[in-house]
């Protein structure tokens, strides 16, 4: 038998790039044509280095795209009613297109309650039941930033999702569920596994995508994936290892994300991407 050759890498670093700049020259566009520069609010609870850092790449990015940011730092001792009320006054105000909380939260808080006091025209990081509903019914509004991220990295590679068999390891309310619920509006039929799905390869095997989005380094190996899928790794875990042990994945994958350099340059650039067309939006300025 014929050895296979080793995965194709999709790297997202490119096309993050131009996402990049395509929303920098709208961004430019809109300071033009009304004086108001797009502008994104951070939320960060506490001082999680994992978490500081995250936001202070994101605000770095909007720097370079032209974006405005403000940052609203809460002390980890927060009560749920002061975030909710600190989220709910970025909703009202006028001056902010898109408000962003970084997640996750102290376990003494209630996170959903803080997503929901985001206003939906505001909900760039897609993470609102409005904006879940809206995605799983094709309606008009933003998608989670990973997910969309994964669907233009797919698209980018030329990945016909019509009748293919996708699987998505993970349920999480602003990553799994949301993911599949796009891959099944192009037509994939989808499946969902979890931490607690029986006979995991055995599923995963039948996939024609694959998307890791469990949070579990490395759970998903080559024993897991049919030769020549595609396989998205929307992990990411301290030492820049993700979901995917891509040691033993490059051997059976057609297509595969690397981490770093896959999904994840993507989020960042639809949360920017989708900042300044909701800040278009709400200026009433058409493309």
């Amino acid at each position: 038998m014929t050895p296979r050759s080793p995965a194709r890498l999709m790297d997202g670093r490119d096309l993050a790039r131009r996402t990049i700049e395509a929303a920098s020259t709208r961004a430019a566009d809109l300071r033009r044509r009304t004086g108001v520069a797009p502008c994104l609010a951070t939320v960060l609870v506490g001082d999680d280095p994992a978490s500081v850092t995250y936001v202070r790449m994101k605000r770095n990015r909007c720097a370079q795209a032209g974006i405005d940011s403000r940052h609203v730092a809460l002390p980890a001792s927060i009560t749920t009613d002061e975030l909710v009320g600190a989220v709910a006054a970025l909703s009202r105000d006028p001056a902010v297109h898109g408000t962003l909380l970084q997640h996750p939260v102290g376990s003494h808080l209630d996170e959903r309650a803080a997503f929901e006091a985001i206003a939906p025209e505001k909900d760039v990081d897609g993470v609102t039941t409005r904006s879940f509903a809206a995605t799983a019914f094709g309606l008009p509004g933003f998608v989670s930033c990973t997910p969309g991220g994964i669907l233009r990295l797919l698209d980018e590679y030329q990945v016909d999702l019509a009748g293919k068999h996708a699987v998505v390891v993970g349920r999480s309310a602003i990553l799994g569920r949301p993911v599949g619920m796009l891959l099944l509006a192009r037509d994939a039929t989808v499946t969902y596994c979890h931490s607690r799905t029986v006979g995991l390869a055995s599923i995963t095997r039948e996939a024609d995508v694959l998307v890791a989005a469990v949070g579990r380094p490395g759970l998903i190996t080559g024993a897991h994936i049919k030769p020549g899928a595609v396989v998205v790794d929307a992990g990411y875990h301290p030492g820049g290892v993700g979901d995917v042990d891509a040691t033993t994945a490059r051997d059976q994958a057609g297509l595969l994300t690397p981490v770093p350099g896959g999904v994840g340059p993507m989020t960042i650039a639809v949360l920017l991407a989708q900042t300044v067309a909701a800040a278009a939006g709400q200026l009433g300025v058409d493309r």
